[in-house]
């Protein structure tokens, strides 16, 4: 019946209600009651009104009527408005006449309301007038909130004006910065376009060079064949008049060694003249002797007339191979140059 006190229900506390076990029988989790009694068909609560008060170990009291999850306190009112409950004059508990008798007159007053069916009455506007102070105490709370508040608004404003403005000054500011790289994407591209021009341009210019390079160096290459022909022409012409000029020198320490011969002949044939008389057999030899010497002076002056003769020709052969190896030496520095 909405019993709080653990002292009026003789124990030590609400859990001392629970089964506590026995030797043959354990011990309970919780303690349950149930208040079953008839009321106006036409009230709240039908024709039976059903009250259960459990106690969980542990958990506390949870309070149902009718099948549905109430406080403690919706308890309390629904026996005060049916002038009775826990505290009720209509139960007389131990010691009961004796505080009635001692009773003060607000506890008597307070008797007699519960008995008149009012207490319920009071309760509610205890209820109430707990209610309308907290809220009285809550609206001046609101009311220093709201001066409190004042301040924020108009910092808040203050601010919201100045979001406006970074608002639409970031707006612009986007609206340039989207114009700049547009701008830039725009100049890029026909920087872009212009190297891609550019680049063409360079590609044919390389191959055209390419082509260039390529013709000069199988000219380069026909030049220094044509120069390693020459060279070769040039050393077997030199190689011929060395050869000659070794012969013409032979031939002329031939010629000089027969003039010898014959400067020796001659002044044998002197000392011979002077020595007819006793030497006829020496002159007889050294007519035979003058004789050959003379034969081989004449066929040494024969081929000493053929060498000089070809030497105007061996000459000019080396000149002109000189003269072709020069103008292939400079046919090759220009083509060289060229390039």
């Amino acid at each position: 019946m909405g019993e709080s006190s653990d002292k009026s229900m003789r124990g030590g506390g609400m859990e001392d209600v629970i089964f506590a076990g026995t030797a043959s029988r354990p011990a309970r989790a919780f303690a349950e009651v149930l208040l079953t009694a008839e009321t106006d068909p036409d009230g709240p609560f039908g024709a039976e009104l059903e009250v259960v008060r459990r106690i969980d170990r542990g958990e506390g009291s949870t309070y149902r009527i009718n099948g549905r999850d109430v406080r403690a306190k919706d308890v309390s009112l629904l026996f005060a408005d049916a002038a009775t409950g826990a505290h009720s004059p209509a139960l007389v508990s131990q010691g009961r006449i004796s505080a009635v008798i001692a009773a003060k007159p607000a506890e008597r007053r307070a008797m007699l309301e519960e008995a008149a069916g009012i207490a319920g009455l009071h309760v509610r506007r205890r209820d109430a007038e707990q209610k309308l102070r907290a809220t009285e105490v809550n609206v001046a709370r609101l009311e220093d909130l709201l001066s409190g508040l004042e301040g924020q608004i108009n910092t808040l404003r203050r601010q919201a004006r100045a979001a406006e403005r970074y608002k639409a000054v970031s707006e612009k500011i986007r609206l340039s910065e989207a114009r700049l790289v547009f701008a830039r994407w725009r100049d890029a591209a026909a920087a872009a376009e212009a190297a891609r021009t550019q680049a063409t341009a360079a590609e044919e210019a390389v191959k055209a060079a390419a082509l260039l390079a390529n013709h000069a160096q199988a000219a380069q290459h026909k030049a220094a064949a044509a120069l390693s022909e020459a060279r070769d022409e040039l050393f077997d012409r030199r190689q011929d008049a060395a050869a000659h000029g070794q012969r013409m020198a032979s031939l002329t320490a031939q010629l000089e060694a027969a003039e010898q011969r014959v400067a020796d002949i001659d002044r044998q044939l002197t000392r011979i003249e002077q020595d007819r008389a006793s030497a006829d057999k020496l002159t007889e030899d050294a007519a035979a002797a003058m004789a050959k010497l003379d034969q081989d002076l004449t066929a040494a002056e024969a081929a000493l007339a053929e060498d000089t003769a070809r030497r105007p020709t061996l000459a000019a052969a080396a000149d002109d191979a000189d003269r072709a190896a020069r103008a292939a030496e400079i046919a090759l520095a220009q083509r060289v140059a060229e390039q």
